[in-house]
């Protein structure tokens, strides 16, 4: 289906008559509801203000001529009546940065949290880990990553976990902390 000149003719007087897209498209023949609506919006045809049933009841002599679009215009400035006090401010939230792939970490204050008897237990179980790639991990190898991502250095502990968790003891012993102990250190 093309949009002769005649069909646009019949469409532009329809949609002035206040006739539906449905009704429309149902009167041309051959084309959707959502086609007349893309072609009413392409030819620039206002929006209708009246409702069908008002359109009907009140026959229209002629189809307003769009009108051209308006220029977009500057926003007014304000002054405030008052300086700015600071309970006037509101909290900024900081997002944190994203860091690209392959880029190192910054340090990351959790790890000098860490006690330094699990850091030397940790060193000492991955220098005895299986360094299994993520496609060789089951439910019971320790899921612990080591090095980065982006890079080719990095594997998996794999030794095997403890019951009910992800991770080695070693890595279990870092990663799941009694709540006073964390408590402790923050004080």
């Amino acid at each position: 289906m093309s949009w002769t000149d005649e069909r646009v003719e019949l469409l532009k007087k329809m949609w002035g008559e206040g006739q539906s897209a449905s009704q429309i498209a149902k009167e041309l023949g051959g084309v959707t509801r959502n086609a007349v609506i893309g072609k009413v919006h392409r030819l620039g045809l206002s929006n209708r203000a009246t409702t069908s049933t008002t359109a009907k009841s009140e026959p229209k002599e002629k189809p307003a001529a769009p009108k051209p679009k308006a220029e977009p215009r500057p926003s007014p400035k304000t002054e405030s009546a008052r300086p700015v006090t600071p309970q006037d401010s509101k909290p900024v939230h900081i997002r944190k940065q994203i860091i690209p792939a392959g880029q190192p970490l910054p340090p990351q204050p959790s790890a000098n949290e860490i006690s330094p008897e699990a850091l030397a237990k940790v060193n000492e179980v991955e220098k005895k880990s299986k360094k299994i790639t993520l496609m060789e991990l089951t439910e019971r190898t320790c899921k612990w990553p080591v090095g980065d991502p982006a890079t080719e250095d990095f594997w998996f502990c794999g030794l095997p976990v403890q019951a009910g968790k992800p991770y080695c003891e070693a890595h279990v012993g870092v990663a799941f902390q009694p709540m006073s102990a964390r408590r402790d250190r923050k004080r």
